[in-house]
């Protein structure tokens, strides 16, 4: 395969990471998590959040949705729901101050880190920009910094997964908090996918991006003859 083709696919790749990524910090279904629920036809709290807010929906749970030793929902039945950004949070009473508290110390947290993410991957579509309208080595330069600004971003979107992955563990471990059950949902797969894509893609681009082999084993880097990217 021609290193151009391979280049093409791994910006390619790395645009759906990006898209990913966008998508995971902008929706709020990373993570949801449900109290207990001791018989049907009442009412439960279950909730889901993301990065920059915390939604709580009200259930209906009837003799059909009712499983015993689970907690309430699925988050997809119909009901009652009222999201509130964490920067809005208003200090309750008893159990609420804990859970809003440490909602919002380790989200804004994982918020900052994933704009580092967002940032990173604008710098790199201005190199990629800046490679595909330039010429010469000036345009094959581009790639580098592009690759690595990439991998950035995909390390910074781990970070922010493993700083959401201890938040929800500590709401469910504490009991200071009416939760006993927890999924993670499809905002963090889309963070997971976008982690991985940009990694993986930013390294494979960085690589190819680097001066060809010598050919002959008494050759440096520096004699092979440099491999232009159309």
């Amino acid at each position: 395969m021609h290193k151009r083709t391979k280049i093409k696919i791994a910006i390619f790749v790395l645009v759906v990471g990006m898209a990913c990524m966008f998508t995971a910090v902008v929706t709020d279904h990373w993570a949801v998590l449900s109290p207990p629920v001791v018989r049907f036809n009442e009412t439960c709290e279950a909730a889901h959040f993301g990065l920059w807010r915390l939604c709580k929906k009200h259930i209906y749970i009837t003799e059909q949705n009712y499983e015993k030793g689970h907690g309430c929902g699925p988050i997809s039945l119909p009901g009652d729901e009222n999201c509130t950004y964490f920067r809005h949070f208003n200090p309750g009473q008893d159990a609420e101050i804990f859970e809003y508290k440490t909602q919002k110390e380790y989200n804004i947290s994982a918020a900052a880190i994933s704009i580092f993410s967002l940032a990173f991957m604008i710098l790199g579509s201005l190199c990629l920009l800046g490679s595909c309208t330039g010429k010469g080595k000036g345009r094959d330069y581009l790639l580098k910094p592009a690759g690595m600004f990439f991998a950035f971003a995909g390390i910074c979107a781990f970070i922010s997964l493993e700083v959401m992955r201890q938040s929800v563990k500590r709401m469910i471990e504490s009991e200071e908090t009416i939760w006993i059950a927890y999924y993670y949902a499809w905002s963090f797969a889309c963070a997971c996918s976008g982690f991985v894509l940009l990694f993986l893609a930013g390294i494979a681009l960085l690589v190819l991006s680097m001066p060809q082999m010598p050919r002959n084993p008494w050759e440096t880097c520096m004699d092979a003859e440099p491999e232009q990217v159309e």
